[in-house]
């Protein structure tokens, strides 16, 4: 249940009016035109925090129990001149767009134009990516044939294991001193530079200590002030907390908390990680100090579900950071995809649910809040009572928590070439992504139009939205006599933008490891001390890049009608099917009724389409798996699109599977809009015949109307479908649980629906944030109905 406290915290958070923070913006350009050019760049990067850390103002919320906020006050949002300079153009228009709004005031735009723009506009990451790709680049950049995640965000998808609930950061100096110590500046040539990064990350052990004892002392003054006496003994005890954690390790479940909070803090405030810091196994991570307490008499369950009531406010009081340009398109959203894990297994491979698990579901779904985004752990050890109640939370219909096959999961990084032990303590963050938790950094380079290699392909190398010839001459189609020449074209066009992408990854990838170090994100990195490398520089344990398939869904339908329809019945030429796409269908109504109604679609169990899923998923998975990327690791590949399936959309054309132009595409793994129509057990059978385990993972979104679900039969329906597509190694499930007329109604009257929540893609967001063509996506996905439901 949520208390009073909870309650006012929780309105607080709902409350709070995002708007431009410019304090961070101002510290870190008073520090770098003090030190710039003095000390070494990761010391410079040290001393940003440590700046920040001293100086910030500090905010106690009103009765709450974990304290810090990244800005002044909830929902007041830094911004990362170094990243992305912002013009004064931008800074307008989020404060007057409609959807995922920064409010900002004169004097912030003030001290934009006169401080920030004219020392960072040359300096900042965001111009440096841009003044070192070659046109061909820029124009598939441009396109939309590729995104960019580091071009407004730095490299993230990293997430906490449990070393910080270990050790404290003092302990962290003292490994740090001892690697300083070790160095061999007669034989390792790179001894000086590894002393540098060394000395940056002790520089921000100091960083998080001085936050931790400012903390403690502020909250001392506000009790000394303070008349109720409730009120004062709960900020003494505040002040008891801060001045133990983070400095040493936590020794309750509260300091835990606090523990992980302020190392959150550092690590979003030292940089803009795309996405932001996880607290990864949370409930395995809280269970020691839980039980321990529990025994001793110092805990009761009510008081931790307390506790993490108030943790959960304070993911909720970060939005994202503001966002323009294509970087908004791809996650429009205030979501930073700060993700929970719940369940999964030990380390000893037995089963990791306990009772911190259940108390989170309940917390999940008491707290209703957008962040932190949450997901369940499913594992063939798992309880059924376990994955019933992660499936009664979830039918509620706001889209959490996501469903994770932690078997696949482990097998998906064991592949990739981690070990037993170390997957077993990895998990999921961002939407869907694999990573061996606090020993890895896995960082998403940006998503993949495949639909668009294929028109280009189409059109012999040019992009019939611009006239540019951005791809290669692979032949006119309409002189190929059989699908194996289109599909082997296709594959050139891909091998070729492939290229493109992975060579810009590698130039930003060194940007990042030369000119932006992040020496706090790899204190608490393995191995990134042992090694004294920057955990952009390839410090941490494993080191993979991942580029993100998008438009699955499409694609296969697209190739399947082409081969269906063209090649294989002779019902359509080439030639019709390509005056009917350069006319968007129009006059052209017996080739859109063919292609759409009567030719075979992903989504059904229909091995005629699912083979050729199999084989563009194999072709995309060759062309970039095993790349070698600049940091000691590999690229590999994701499914997975946030809010990009609508960008991708919008610059392609019509589809051969029937879809109009500049439509949203399918997104995830999932079906194309409609084309599911045998129920859900069909698409996930379909869904299962991607090799998910050559992945880091795919994401299948599935929608129901609330009566398909409701009963203790649709919630075992439900519960059955997660099992049985998990027994067929899929890597994730996560459910919209609401009606197309709400949708509708919704849509239409936005001010009645102000708190109605959806799932997006990997994640949730209020319906109203939603902007129309990405509302109407979701309003005409499939609904699916078990068979035998009396559901419409």
């Amino acid at each position: 249940m949520i208390n009073e406290r909870v309650k006012k915290l929780r309105e607080q958070s709902l409350n709070a009016i995002p708007r431009i923070s410019m304090e961070r913006a101002q510290i870190v350009d008073e520090v770098y035109k003090k030190y710039e050019g003095k000390v070494s760049t990761p010391v410079l990067r040290a001393l940003v925090l440590k700046e920040l850390m001293t100086k910030k103002k500090l905010c106690i919320n009103d009765g709450e129990l974990i304290v810090g906020e990244r800005g002044e006050e909830p929902a007041a949002t830094p911004t990362y001149p170094e990243l992305c300079c912002h013009t004064i153009e931008d800074m307008e228009i989020m404060n007057k767009r409609e959807n995922i709004s920064f409010k900002s005031t004169k004097e912030d735009i003030k001290m934009q134009k006169e401080v920030i723009i004219p020392y960072w506009e040359q300096r900042s990451i965001r111009n440096k990516i841009l003044e070192s790709m070659d046109e061909e680049w820029k124009e598939c950049y441009a396109a939309g044939m590729f995104t960019e995640f580091m071009e407004q965000r730095g490299p993230g998808h990293t997430v906490c294991d449990d070393k910080i609930y270990k050790k404290g950061f003092l302990d962290f100096k003292k490994d740090i001193q001892g690697a300083i110590r070790n160095l061999d500046f007669f034989k390792d040539d790179e001894a000086l530079a590894k002393k540098d990064q060394l000395e940056a990350m002790s520089i921000a052990c100091d960083a998080i200590m001085i936050l931790g004892a400012r903390y403690s002392q502020y909250a001392k003054e506000l009790a000394e002030k303070e008349e109720d006496l409730t009120k004062k003994g709960e900020l003494l005890y505040i002040a008891e907390v801060c001045s133990h954690v983070p400095a040493k390790a936590p020794r309750n479940f509260r300091e835990a908390l606090q523990m992980y909070w302020f190392v959150h803090l550092c690590v979003i405030s030292e940089l803009n990680p795309w996405d932001a810091y996880c607290p990864g196994r949370l409930d395995q991570h809280l269970y020691p100090f839980y039980e321990k307490e529990v025994e001793a008499g110092t805990l009761t369950a009510e008081e931790a579900e307390e506790l993490l009531q108030c943790f959960w406010v304070k993911f909720n009081n970060q939005p994202a950071p503001p966002k323009v340009g294509i970087t908004l398109k791809e996650s429009a959203t205030y979501t930073d995809f700060s993700n929970i894990n719940v369940g999964g297994l030990r380390l000893d491979g037995s089963d990791g649910v306990n009772e911190v698990s259940y108390i989170i579901l309940d917390v999940i779904d008491e707290m209703r809040l957008l962040q932190p985004s949450s997901n369940v752990q499913i594992s063939k050890k798992s309880p059924q009572k376990f994955v019933k109640r992660a499936c009664e939370i979830s039918r509620k219909g706001w889209g959490q928590p996501s469903m994770f096959n932690t078997d696949a999961v482990i097998q998906e990084m064991i592949n990739a070439g981690k070990s037993l032990e170390d997957a077993r303590c990895g998990g999921n963050s961002g939407c869907v992504e694999t990573g061996a938790f606090g020993k890895e950094a896995y960082i998403l380079t940006g998503y993949f139009n495949l639909p668009k290699v294929l028109e280009i392909t189409l059109n012999n190398g040019v992009d019939p939205l611009t006239g540019k010839k951005i791809g290669i001459e692979t032949g006119q189609v309409t002189n190929f006599e059989t699908y194996e020449e289109l599909f082997k074209a296709y594959k050139k066009q891909l091998n070729h933008f492939i290229d493109i992408k992975i060579k810009g990854n590698r130039i930003i990838e060194k940007i990042y490891a030369t000119r932006m170090p992040v020496p706090f994100l790899s204190v608490v990195t393995n191995d990134c001390i042992s090694k004294g490398k920057d955990y952009n520089a390839g410090g941490a344990r494993y080191n993979i890049s991942y580029v993100q398939g998008v438009g699955i869904g499409t694609i296969t339908d697209a190739f399947t009608a082409l081969k269906y329809q063209v090649f294989d019945k002779k019902n359509i030429t080439m030639g019709e099917i390509m005056e009917a796409l350069r006319s968007n269908f129009e006059g052209h109504e017996d080739i859109l009724k063919l292609v759409k109604s009567r030719t075979p679609k992903y989504g059904n169990d229909d091995d005629y389409s699912d083979s050729i899923m199999q084989e563009i998923f194999q072709a995309f998975y060759e062309e970039v798996d095993g790349r070698k990327n600049g940091k000691g690791g590999e690229f590999k590949i994701n499914m997975l699109p946030t809010t990009c399936h609508v960008y991708f959309g919008s610059v392609i054309g019509a589809t051969p599977n029937g879809r109009k132009a500049h439509v949203p595409l399918s997104e995830g793994i999932s079906p194309e809009k409609g084309a599911d129509t045998n129920g859900p057990t069909a698409v996930v059978k379909s869904a299962a015949k991607m090799d998910h385990l050559k992945t880091g993972g795919t994401l299948l979104n599935q929608k129901f109307t609330p009566s398909v679900v409701e009963g203790e039969e649709g919630l075992n329906n439900m519960a059955n479908l997660v099992r049985t597509y998990f027994k067929l190694d899929g890597h994730h499930i996560q459910f919209n649980v609401v009606s197309k007329e709400l949708l509708i109604e919704a849509q239409k009257n936005p001010e009645e629906y102000k708190d109605l929540i959806v799932r997006v893609a990997g994640y949730s967001d209020y319906f109203n944030n939603l902007d129309r063509v990405l509302q109407n996506e979701i309003i005409d996905r499939t609904e699916q109905a078990f068979e035998g439901s009396n559901a419409c």
